[in-house]
């Protein structure tokens, strides 16, 4: 594998909270660039605009941040071959798609959404995989112009060749072989103008002197596509490595859904970055029982991109909890402790504002803890008893706060203002007052009936903390709502 002049990328789309998957293959492009003497670059993929959000983008840099890791190039620092966030590339892309028209590459594509579901729907009944079946292919380039000046919308296509197969190397994968028939004629350019990811992710990585490309075995079937656009437009495709995917214990996909995955839960709940590095680069390197904890420079040293393992990075909370109690008691002075201990607790001004908000409701400073600790708590200690006394039935309860758990899901932004209109949207969506579906939820975030102020909390507790609250009270009323009956 050449590693001379490496240049290798982290390229998030910001459309949620910053995934621990991101930071898993951020850390190892990041150690790959150290190892080899190369550059870390990062880009904001945002081609799906109604999902892509500025707030989202500010949290990915804040998370990257906190792990430890530097890039030389990026949307935040500049560079020689910005800009870098792809909106902001937009009309970098139209000429490329043009040439690819040119040249018989790529073809415009008229068909409504409506017919593709139906298409795709008869494939499936019939037991195929779901394809774009050339129809538009057959359209004259006179078809083509009449239909484009009537003003019809389209889209852009790839070609894809009809036989044989797409064979590269990856590096952890080996000699790869993927036949043509199963590759889609990908959409390249959408109708409001805007690349997919293919595309984009094509040119920016050519445009970018990119020479490794590290993400997720996910994208491991994409490769085919990749590299179809890097013939059509006569480039030196980079080097492949696709990494294992994150899982849990049950080797099952890690996902918010049964776990939580935002980075920023873990700050809040008072990791240390250095143990989730230390934690995820053991993932990228062989060592002996005893060796575990390592900082950034030893992950760096030890870091062997020819090693790696196909099987599932399994992501196993309890060692994090150890390395992470390890770097707590090994790693740090007792001056070193106090300063991380104070840092954690102002993380999103929840100390200082949490105190605010509890100032007129105490008669003495002893009642602060019980008040306001939840807002640093790791677990609030929910249990069936916790929602004794509510107005609400089980039933009701569950409904409210699975409700709400949904509806936050959709919120683009995280304040005040926001958590309170979501709440009133939800009490219209439930056909219930305000005050009948706040109490589960004072339960579900601080444990008890009195607390602080309920949409100032959730804001400061922040979404990730939120999400998995709202999760354990969901666990704990279904075991209360099965025994009911």
């Amino acid at each position: 594998m050449t590693t001379s002049g490496v240049r290798v990328r982290i390229a998030p789309s910001p459309t949620g909270e910053p995934h621990v998957g991101t930071a898993y293959i951020a850390l190892f492009n990041y150690l790959f660039a150290k190892k080899h003497g190369g550059e870390f670059i990062l880009r904001i993929e945002d081609t799906d605009a109604t999902r892509s959000t500025r707030e989202f983008e500010d949290k990915v840099l804040e998370a990257l941040r906190w792990c430890g890791l530097e890039w030389k190039e990026g949307p935040d620092v500049g560079g020689p071959y910005g800009p870098y966030r792809q909106s902001d590339r937009k009309d970098m892309y139209q000429p490329y798609a043009q040439d690819l028209l040119d040249k018989g590459h790529a073809f415009r594509c008229f068909c409504t959404p409506e017919r593709l579901d139906k298409m795709r729907e008869e494939q499936r009944a019939a037991g195929k995989a779901p394809g774009y079946d050339g129809l538009c292919l057959r359209y004259s380039a006179e078809e083509v112009t009449a239909k484009m000046e009537a003003g019809e919308t389209s889209v852009i296509r790839m070609k894809i060749p009809t036989e044989g197969a797409c064979e590269f190397n990856d590096g952890v994968y080996g000699d790869v072989s993927i036949p043509w028939s199963s590759v889609d004629m990908q959409v390249l350019i959408k109708a409001d103008g805007m690349p997919t990811y293919h595309m984009a992710n094509v040119i920016d990585d050519h445009l970018m002197k990119i020479t490794h490309v590290a993400r997720g075995e996910e994208w491991l079937a994409s490769v085919p596509k990749h590299i179809l656009l890097y013939r059509y437009f006569g480039w030196q495709e980079p080097k492949f490595m696709h990494l294992s995917l994150m899982r849990n214990a049950d080797k099952s996909k890690l996902s918010k859904r049964k776990n939580p995955t935002s980075i920023s839960y873990y700050s809040a709940l008072g990791y240390l970055p250095e143990a989730l590095m230390n934690f995820l680069g053991l993932f990228f390197i062989q060592i002996a029982e005893g060796e575990e904890l390592l900082s950034m420079d030893e992950l760096a040293e030890k870091f062997d991109p020819e090693a790696l393992s196909k099987a599932g990075a399994i992501f196993d909370i309890q060692k994090l909890d150890w390395l992470n109690g390890r770097w707590l008691r090994e790693k740090l002075s007792p001056d070193d402790f106090l300063a991380r201990t104070f840092e954690w607790a102002s993380e999103n001004q929840r100390l200082t504002e949490g105190l605010k908000l509890a100032q007129s409701r105490i008669s003495k400073l002893g009642e602060l803890p019980n008040l306001a600790g939840f807002l640093l708590a790791n677990d609030v200690g929910l249990t069936p008893a916790s929602f004794g006394g509510l107005k609400t039935s089980p039933a009701e309860t569950l409904e409210i706060i699975n409700t709400v758990q949904a509806d936050f899901e959709k919120m683009p932004e995280w304040t005040v203002e926001s958590i309170d209109q979501e709440l009133r949207a939800v009490a219209d969506k439930l056909g219930k007052k305000l005050r009948v579906v706040t109490p589960p939820l004072f339960i579900a975030m601080s444990g008890s009936q009195r607390s602080l102020p309920l949409f100032d909390s959730m804001a400061l507790l922040g979404r990730s903390v939120v999400r998995q609250r709202l999760k354990i009270a969901a666990t704990v009323m279904a075991s209360l709502v099965g025994a009911e009956k």
